[in-house]
């Protein structure tokens, strides 16, 4: 299928980042200093390798977080199977911290640049990637558009797009088409995203299923998690996990509604962004809570009543403590986070009523009762208290929440069965240039 013609907006992006590059390069300046990009790394941004490129032929996959990210797992490891090596970008300092520590050999990680005409240029130039595969809804124009001019197949996995984004993108369809007919083929994760996403123009669109669902669980030390589970022994523990702002003081007052019926209570926030560790703490103190934080050497004693744990990498940790998670995100319209790897850790799940980035998920787990909606503080503390005082109903919860995923996974082998065909014109590509 030809590509559509690039719009006016569109040539209007182009050579307005073309002009406007020492201006990104200021941006990016000011993201350094506030610990938004990584300075020793900053290079990578403005599209110049931190690594030399290894040989023979290259995909790469590219996840702007860290949820998107983790979701490419499978995918990485299945092309590295298939004897290609596999170049992973992020967008985010987070989500490279944590794949870093999650590549197999033969993957390898750098930071997606912006996308600047001259910089993603420069990196292509240097990386030469015979694939291209971008996780969900990152669709930036100039690299797009950079792809296609080189014949780089770039193909959108398990891509969503939601109804607020769809009709964004409905206001410029040319734009739409211009950028999605560019794309080889488009692998949604459900189908209304397909739907959206062929409405607006892409082809070859078809249902692939959420790699999400195969995602392997977190992993926790194991020493680590030893001692913490001695030091918590016999204590009744819940877990709020990615809470964003707005939230934490509905989990420090449903904590305070719960001290007198449950003296022994222990509750661990993980917040989505950990340097928000210092404020959290203000908020359980103002709510008269005896507060502790992991950034600093605490442990969560029992002169401890909220615990915050405000580091990177540790969710797989706390998920192994604790039979119940509430999924931040939900109290607040952000959309929800995943709940797929507390629920495959056996912990039943409470969430708030905004998680529309994991819809299809939660209805899968509220139907089956692996989890229930809350609505407030008020309503999250009462669930706390019901739940926590009755193991059997928790561990019928977490059970059921096991089951609800099985007849959605497979989103991986679908995936890596739609690449075949391309895996094979890479080595006949191989084997033609030696």
């Amino acid at each position: 299928m030809k590509a559509a013609p690039l719009t006016l907006p569109l040539q209007a992006y182009r050579y307005g980042l073309y002009l406007g590059e020492p201006a990104v390069a200021g941006l990016l300046a000011w993201r350094s200093r506030r610990g938004k990009e990584d300075p020793g790394r900053l290079p990578e941004r403005r599209g110049l390798p931190g690594r030399e490129r290894p040989d023979g032929a290259l995909v790469w996959m590219h996840g702007a977080s860290v949820g998107e990210t983790f979701s490419l797992l499978g995918l990485i490891e299945g092309m590295i199977a298939r004897g290609f090596s596999v170049l992973v970008t992020t967008g985010t300092r987070s989500a490279a911290e944590l794949i870093g520590r999650r590549l197999p050999s033969g993957a390898i990680h750098q930071y997606m640049p912006l996308d600047a005409p001259r910089w993603v240029e420069r990196f292509l130039d240097h990386w030469r990637p015979d694939l291209a595969l971008v996780a969900e809804s990152e669709i930036w124009p100039n690299t797009v558009i950079a792809l296609h001019a080189r014949e780089v197949p770039l193909l959108l996995v398990n891509a969503r797009m939601s109804e607020r984004s769809f009709r964004g993108w409905g206001r410029s369809p040319r734009t739409a088409e211009a950028l999605l007919s560019r794309v080889a083929v488009c692998l949604a994760q459900t189908a209304a995203d397909a739907e959206r996403f062929a409405r607006l123009g892409a082809p070859r669109v078809s249902v692939a299923g959420n790699l999400k669902y195969d995602s392997a669980v977190p992993p926790a030390d194991r020493a680590e998690l030893t001692e913490l589970a001695t030091l918590l022994a016999g204590r009744a523990i819940w877990v709020a996990a990615s809470t964003h702002p707005g939230e934490d003081e509905a989990i420090a007052e449903a904590h305070a509604a719960l001290k007198a019926r449950i003296p022994e209570l222990l509750t661990i926030v993980v917040p989505r962004h950990p340097r928000r560790g210092e404020e959290i703490a203000r908020f359980a103190t103002a709510a008269g809570l005896r507060t502790g934080r992991r950034s600093q050497g605490a442990k969560p004693d029992r002169a401890i009543d909220l615990y915050v744990a405000d580091t990177l990498g540790e969710l797989g940790l706390f998920y192994r403590l604790t039979p119940l998670v509430f999924l931040g995100g939900s109290l607040v319209p952000h959309g929800g986070q995943n709940p797929i790897e507390p629920a495959r850790l056996d912990a039943a799940i409470l969430h708030g009523p905004h998680v529309g980035n994991f819809s299809e998920v939660y209805a899968a787990l509220d139907a089956v009762g692996g989890a229930r909606p809350v609505l407030d503080a008020d309503d999250l503390a009462v669930s706390v208290g019901d739940l926590l005082s009755d193991p059997e109903r928790l561990q019928a919860m977490a059970q059921a929440g096991q089951g609800a995923f099985r007849p959605f996974e497979g989103a991986v082998e679908r995936t890596l069965a739609v690449l075949d065909p391309f895996v094979a014109q890479m080595k006949l590509a191989a084997m033609t240039a030696s």
